[in-house]
């Protein structure tokens, strides 16, 4: 799949956590796996996973996104700050977030138009299915990889797939 630079992911305007944009173009030539995440879910230990994978890819030129929502049975009802003092205090989480946004339905942010037409490798495309979906987007912008929410973050799968995404 291939794309230009105006429809990446990567060029849609999103706001920070604590405000002002996230700027995702700084990440143009970085691989960035992007993952919608909530505070209050079974799934939520996989915080610690990404920043495993941040702490032990950040150097060679990837970033893991979090996007917090809370569309999945409220699990993610905190304010900024909440989310913010929640991830740093108890997952000791350092990679970026961005302001909390919807995934699916009428009001879904312009990010996830550009992620959810990307097939996993069972075939699921189209609306996220949980927290902690994961997309992996590659150097050149373009989406490279799905991951269904149970799917952890230091699995063969991912990690494959980041480590071709920086060798390549």
């Amino acid at each position: 799949m291939t794309t230009d630079a105006a429809s990446s992911p990567l060029a849609v305007e999103i706001g920070a956590l604590k405000g002002g944009s996230a700027e995702l173009a700084q990440y143009a030539g970085r691989a960035v796996l992007i993952v919608n995440v909530a505070s209050k879910c079974g799934l939520t230990p996989q915080y610690t996973g990404l920043e495993k994978l941040q702490e032990r890819y950040a150097a060679q030129g990837f970033t893991v996104l979090g996007v917090p929502c809370n569309q999945f049975l409220g699990q993610e009802p905190g304010t900024a700050e909440e989310i913010a003092e929640f991830c740093s205090a108890t997952y000791g989480v350092t990679f970026p977030l961005t302001e909390k946004v919807e995934v699916n339905g009428d009001a879904r942010h312009a990010l996830y138009e550009r992620l959810v037409g990307f097939a996993d490798a069972e075939g699921h495309t189209g609306d996220i299915r949980w927290n902690f979906e994961k997309f992996l987007i590659g150097r050149d912008g373009t989406v490279v990889a799905r991951f269904s929410p149970q799917t952890e973050p230091e699995s063969a799968e991912i990690v494959a797939a980041v480590e071709a995404q920086l060798a390549g």
